[in-house]
């Protein structure tokens, strides 16, 4: 059963670093460096790339998918060494075919509108209309995104796709009640 799960989880990571992310970092020689993993902490002028275009056709999404992402569109706040949870957190949102804008929490700025929409500077949060989850609970997760009718069935759509759908609507500004009390072991930002 193990080695199962491990085995799931190295190749939802390479899966995942294959669909196009990019990091452009300087290092302390002053030498530009491309690659698909975070750079060091000691690295400059950090620049993370998506590769490819900037929005996804989702007229190929089911009815229920386009109808619940207009209504109740996803948010997934993550930060670049997040690890396993927000990789998690993502795969399951891959899994179920769910559009989602992804926002990488990299600055002060990017904090502070994260605890505005969910009272804590807590990674992974997840924001499903005004719903919001801190942590990452697979059990959670479903509910929300049944809660707001998204489809159950999987869908074969690529995660960079997914992540490039704009939602309709901005997640709501004033911070709801915490819809899990007790989150997963989580990444606090610093």
């Amino acid at each position: 059963m193990k080695q199962a799960l491990s085995l799931g989880l190295v190749m939802a990571l390479v899966a995942a670093s294959a669909l196009g992310q990019a990091y452009r970092w300087v290092d302390k020689n002053g030498r530009v460096h491309y690659t698909q993993t975070p750079p060091p902490p000691d690295a400059k002028d950090v620049q993370r790339k998506k590769l490819g275009g900037n929005v996804a056709d989702s007229s190929n999404l089911p009815y229920a998918t386009q109808r619940a992402a207009q209504n109740f569109p996803v948010t997934l706040y993550t930060s670049p060494d997040c690890g396993a949870p927000c990789d998690s957190a993502r795969s399951n949102l891959a899994r179920r075919g769910v559009p989602f804008k992804e926002i990488s929490v990299v600055d002060q700025k990017l904090g502070e509108d994260l605890k505005r929409v969910s009272g804590k500077i807590q990674l992974p949060t997840l924001v499903v209309g005004s719903a919001v989850q801190i942590g990452f609970l697979e059990g959670a997760y479903k509910s929300a995104l049944d809660d707001a009718g998204y489809p159950s069935s999987a869908l074969q759509v690529p995660l960079e796709a997914l992540r490039k759908m704009e939602p309709v609507a901005k997640p709501a500004a004033a911070p709801p009640a915490e819809s899990n009390p007790s989150p997963a072991p989580e990444a606090e930002v610093k």
